[in-house]
């Protein structure tokens, strides 16, 4: 095997001449680095009955590893002239059979059953990709990734510090995530404008008893201003608006009766008074905080979704 790996790292150095001009609208930069890329594959701990999804395999410096240490490989990609350079790759080669390729947008795509996820992500769909990751069933194992630096430091910032945002706290909801080493600009081909990261994430399974769409609705209210207390926040007209036409919504389908002098602002301030929270602000708040508000919140029929 080691053989045909050099004859395609060859094929692959030459890839420039054959007219392929890396696309920066599919944020393609190409891992190089053979180090970096077994670390990876280390990292993830791949299993030999493991199958393994693979986002943006771009030439395929990467499948090839993952082909060596796992039983599958399914990698989704979305320029048809990279999927073309990736079969010729491993054509001829047992790896011919343990490799899937799935082309198109993998955000748009329903993903398929995986024990770990490795990918060099293009930066553009890292959120969404996080939070497709997340929320997809069966529970995958852990996927190692690889992500613009600060984008990375979101991930793992904590309450009170300048990065941390809804991305911190909605990641830490459902999943653990560590810093696993820092990757340069030179790593790359196009090396690209920003540093990275490679982060690995393991859900927690079993998940949280919380409806996802309630609790991110909440915090996307709760860090439009992370700085400003949460009585402030919840006196904007639009967040206001919403949740009236939620509660009236809520109160229709539980044949609840609406006073006619019901005031919206007035019960969201009373059930932040009633919490506690109307002096917190979402900059300092941990995953127990939201939890809190959130009970507090539905159990007055406001509701986020």
């Amino acid at each position: 095997m080691p053989k045909v790996t050099t004859k395609k790292t060859r094929q692959h150095d030459s890839i420039a001449k054959q007219g392929i001009l890396f696309n920066k609208d599919f944020g393609q930069h190409i891992l190089k680095n053979p180090l970096i890329i077994q670390a990876m594959v280390d990292k993830a701990a791949v299993r030999p009955s493991d199958t393994v999804l693979e986002i943006g395999p771009g030439t395929g410096n990467m499948t090839v590893k993952l082909l060596e240490n796992a039983a599958k490989v399914i990698a989704c990609e979305i320029d048809t002239r990279l999927v073309a350079e990736l079969q010729k790759r491993v054509q001829g080669t047992s790896y011919q059979k343990k490799l899937q390729i799935v082309v198109g947008d993998a955000i748009k795509s329903e993903l398929p059953f995986f024990n770990v996820c490795v990918a060099n992500v293009p930066y553009q769909i890292s959120s969404p990709l996080v939070f497709k990751l997340l929320l997809h069933r069966p529970f995958f194992r852990c996927a190692v990734l690889m992500f613009q630096r600060e984008f990375a430091n979101r991930l793992v910032a904590k309450p009170g510090e300048k990065l941390y945002c809804r991305l911190s706290i909605n990641t830490q909801l459902l999943a653990r995530v560590d810093l696993l080493m820092k990757v340069g600009k030179n790593n790359f081909r196009p090396p690209p404008k920003v540093e990275s990261n490679v982060v690995r994430i393991e859900p927690r399974n079993p998940p949280p008893e919380v409806n996802f769409k309630e609790w991110d609705g909440l915090t996307r209210i709760a860090f439009i201003r992370k700085n400003k207390t949460l009585s402030s926040a919840f006196k904007q007209t639009t967040v206001l608006g919403l949740l009236e036409k939620n509660y009236r919504t809520y109160c229709s389908m539980t044949n609840k009766e609406i006073p006619d002098d019901f005031n919206i602002k007035q019960k969201i301030e009373d059930i932040l008074d009633k919490s506690e929270s109307a002096n917190l602000r979402a900059r300092t708040m941990d995953i127990d905080d939201f939890l809190k508000l959130l009970h507090a919140f539905n159990v007055e029929g406001i509701h986020f979704s």
